[in-house]
């Protein structure tokens, strides 16, 4: 596999190891899509999910451009209120941050900032690109991304957090894609940074 990466990636294997996949966690508040985003990412349809009682994984294949691509092993956990303090168990090491909202919904977005604000700075997650989606924009009232960047608060982050935040929708994939890309450079560029970092000591 660690090849077929070099094939799809020339400019990115020199900072990839050969490994299968990146790892890379969705995290949210309940009821805010991701399991149906993840199921979007996986079978290129929509699909009603019931609430996530523990976690879901799926290894997801993202097209590049061209004939490049890559796998992330993607894992979905609860956002019940009871079960957030475990994301801190499935985040430790992960490649790639992703928290989901339901633009939709904008009653819940303080407390969704409170729960991005403390995964995203927990210190195993130090520096871990995030990115936002902003899901459910095919609804009527749905934020948009730049105003759910704002209530999110996403620019207070760490200085050493890389962050994007895309508006997307499980229902018809709508900006999944650009999102994952971008997602994707981010996780390069922090692992090129630590290399460089690495060879100056």
């Amino acid at each position: 596999m660690g090849n077929h990466l070099t094939e799809m990636a020339p400019t990115a294997s020199s900072f990839l190891p050969h490994f299968q996949a990146l790892h890379v966690v969705v995290v949210g508040l309940d009821s805010a899509g991701k399991t149906s985003l993840l199921y979007r990412l996986k079978f290129k349809e929509f699909v009603q999910s019931v609430p996530t009682k523990g976690f879901n994984t799926e290894k997801i294949r993202v097209p590049l451009g061209g004939s490049r691509g890559i796998t992330f092993q993607v894992w979905d956990v609860g956002g019940q209120e009871k079960l957030r303090p475990l994301w801190r168990s499935y985040t430790r090491r992960t490649d790639g941050l992703v928290f989901v909202v339901d633009a939709a919904e904008a009653e819940r977005l303080e407390e969704a900032k409170v729960e991005l604000h403390r995964i995203s700075r927990a210190s195993d997650n130090q520096g871990v690109p995030v990115l936002v989606l902003a899901n459910k924009q095919d609804q009527p009232g749905a934020l948009s991304a730049a105003e759910v960047e704002k209530r999110l608060s996403v620019r207070e982050l760490a200085a050493a957090t890389l962050t994007h935040v895309q508006g997307c929708s499980a229902v018809d994939g709508l900006g999944l894609q650009p999102g994952l890309e971008r997602l994707y450079e981010m996780i390069l560029k922090r692992k090129k940074a630590a290399r460089v970092g690495k060879k100056r000591r």
